[in-house]
């Protein structure tokens, strides 16, 4: 009975406990004026990077939350803190962040989305975030076996964050439709963002390869919010890109010259095959033309859909399928079944970065291009590295991105 009693007790001091912190939590979130939630398949962390950057050039002090490829934390000046975490992310993560916000007395917080599973993507927006602002910035199939095998399934998750009887943007171009019935039964105001709203010379002073539709979607919800235009470029010009943004190496080396690409963070076969189209409509994709697939053997799902894209797709564009990373006999053979041929198929498997390197510079006779795909995670971050260094300790003062 003893026991009974201060089992009792006990659950019900952590019960009050648990409601206080629910309630100050409400407090701290409603005192911050602006609260921009951003979530989506591809681009959050980009998205999220240049709403917060235009929006403290235009004069609203905000405090910045990225996931991306590393959990990131930037202030109203620009300056970044790594998130430090004791165990695996989790929501809970964002109560902290709200918490910090609110301290700093900042006008307005720009989140990315960190839930996955439909129940934690309702919780995210109704009892933590309350955006005044929801964005999804497109829906593309990723993480198939926790939000659904098609596109209007993933659709449905990701409109859980759509906050009810407040502003929705997106930059979805396959089906927005099924959005925008979502945002309709929560009496959202959509806004549909448009790529052909940004022009080309709009996107020259970026220090990195960024996308319209990004671009058009952060400004559609500066215009929102009254920052002009040209202000709300101008801070998003100042803005880092993620990690997992793409970007290109230029080395020079043994009278030969390789152009490495890195798409990793593109992980699904719509976002990898867009970025591929746009480098070639470009003209980016000189000499010989190589994929490199990094895998990982917990995610042979998504190896599975990039090998379909790749054989279906681009096999009469790309010359050589460069596979590195874990379970590549199975990615190869996956591969050879949706008709790239088994010759053009290099199998390195798990090494050694300067092992890939060296490898794709004997395929080199003068010029290569090299898109990397797939995961980041394994080998995929270590290639990048290597693949910088090389193009630091090679750089000859000219600017890659002239």
């Amino acid at each position: 009975m003893h026991v009974f009693f201060l089992l009792l007790v006990l659950v019900t001091v952590v019960s009050v406990m648990g409601i206080i912190e629910f309630v100050q939590h409400q407090k701290r979130i409603y005192s911050i004026p602006i609260r921009i939630h951003v979530n989506g398949t591809r681009g959050k962390s980009s998205v999220t990077r240049l709403i917060g950057a235009a929006l403290n050039e235009g004069g609203i002090k905000a405090i910045t939350k990225v996931t991306g490829t590393y959990p990131r934390l930037i202030l109203e000046d620009g300056t970044e803190s790594s998130i430090y975490r004791k165990t695996n992310a989790n929501i809970i993560e964002q109560l902290g962040i709200a918490k910090f916000v609110a301290e700093r007395k900042a006008k307005a917080l720009v989140i990315e989305c960190m839930a996955l599973e439909p129940q934690y993507q309702s919780i995210t927006e109704i009892q933590m975030i309350h955006a005044t602002i929801g964005v999804i910035t497109n829906v593309r199939l990723d993480h198939v076996d926790v939000m659904g095998y098609t596109l209007a399934e993933i659709a449905s998750v990701l409109g859980r964050t759509i906050p009810k009887n407040q502003y929705f943007f997106t930059s979805e171009n396959q089906i927005p439709e099924v959005l925008e019935k979502i945002a309709n039964q929560k009496k959202a105001t959509m806004h549909l963002s448009e790529a052909s709203s940004v022009c080309d010379d709009e996107m020259k002073p970026f220090s990195y390869i960024e996308h319209k539709e990004n671009v058009a979607l952060a400004l559609d919800i500066c215009k929102h919010v009254g920052i002009e235009r040209s202000t709300a470029l101008r801070g998003m010009y100042k803005a880092n890109p993620d990690s997992g943004a793409l970007s290109r190496y230029r080395v020079e080396l043994s009278n030969k010259i390789i152009t490495f690409y890195n798409a990793f963070a593109a992980n699904d076969p719509q976002s990898t095959l867009m970025i591929w189209r746009k480098l070639r409509d470009e003209g980016a994709l000189l000499g010989t033309r190589i994929v490199l697939l990094n895998t990982r053997q917990d995610r042979l799902d998504r190896a599975k859909q990039l090998a379909e894209m790749v054989g279906k797709e681009i096999h009469n564009e790309a010359d050589l399928l460069v596979l590195i990373g874990q379970s590549t006999d199975v990615v190869e053979s996956m591969s050879t079944s949706y008709g790239f041929e088994k010759n053009r198929i290099i199998n390195i498997g798990w090494t050694e970065a300067s092992d890939v390197f060296e490898n794709i510079l004997s395929q080199t006779s003068k010029v290569s291009t090299v898109v990397a795909i797939g995961n980041i995670g394994g080998m995929g971050n270590k290639v990048v590295e290597y693949f910088s260094f090389q193009h630091i300790s090679k750089e000859t003062g000219s600017n890659i991105y002239d």
